[in-house]
C-alpha cells in the first residue's frame, strides 16, 4: 500500500544529505590514515580529517537547532509502535553518535598533544591537557564510537530501503530532493 507522507523541508534535506556525504568521508578518510606510516602526508590527512569533524560537529549542532524548531513528517500509520519506538530510538543514538564521536576526537587529540587549528588558520582550544595513556585510551574509544556509528548508519538505510521496497510507504521519498 503506498501512502502519500508530508516531506522533510528543504533545509532538512540538504543537512541531511550532507550529512551523510560528511560522515562517508570522514569514516573513509579515517579508515585510510590510520595505518599510513608517520609523513608529511598523513599529517596533511589527519588535519583535513580534523577539519571535517569539527565541520561535521558544527553542521549537526545546526542540524539540531532545525529540528527542534521544526517538526518532522510522522511515520506511516501502517508502522507498528515497535518500530516506531525503534525509529526514534535509533534517530536519538545517530544524533547522539553525531555529537560524541567529533568530541571523542577532539578529546583525543588533546590528551595526545595534538591542537586542532580548524583551516590551518583557527586554533580550537584543547579540551584536556597532554596525557599520552589517556590519549590512546580515547583513540580505542573514538574507534570503537565510528565502528558502532557506522553499524547505526547501515541500519538506518536498511530501515530506509525496506520502508521504500518492501512496505512501498514512501518514507524514503520523504527524504529524496525533487520528488
Amino acid at each position: 500500500m503506498t501512502t502519500t507522507q508530508p516531506r522533510y523541508n528543504a533545509p532538512a534535506m540538504f543537512l541531511h544529505w550532507l550529512m551523510a556525504l560528511l560522515l562517508i568521508s570522514l569514516f573513509g578518510i579515517g579508515l585510510y590514515m590510520a595505518d599510513l606510516p608517520l609523513s608529511p602526508w598523513k599529517l596533511k590527512i589527519y588535519s583535513w580529517h580534523k577539519w571535517l569533524g569539527v565541520s561535521a560537529f558544527l553542521l549537526v549542532l545546526l542540524r539540531l537547532v532545525w529540528r527542534f524548531r521544526h517538526r518532522q513528517p510522522q511515520l506511516p500509520v501502517t508502522t507498528s509502535p515497535l518500530m516506531q519506538t525503534s525509529a526514534h530510538i535509533g534517530h536519538a543514538a545517530l544524533y547522539l553518535l553525531m555529537v560524541i564521536v567529533p568530541l571523542s576526537g577532539w578529546l583525543m587529540s588533546s590528551a595526545k598533544g595534538f591542537q586542532t587549528v580548524y583551516f590551518g588558520v583557527l586554533p580550537i582550544p584543547d579540551l584536556l591537557a597532554k596525557d599520552p595513556s589517556l590519549g590512546e585510551l580515547l583513540q580505542e574509544t573514538h574507534e570503537i564510537l565510528n565502528y558502532l556509528f557506522i553499524g547505526l548508519v547501515l541500519i538506518h538505510l536498511a530501515a530506509a530501503l525496506k520502508h521504500q521496497f518492501i512496505d512501498k510507504d514512501n518514507v524514503l521519498a520523504r527524504m529524496l530532493p525533487g520528488r
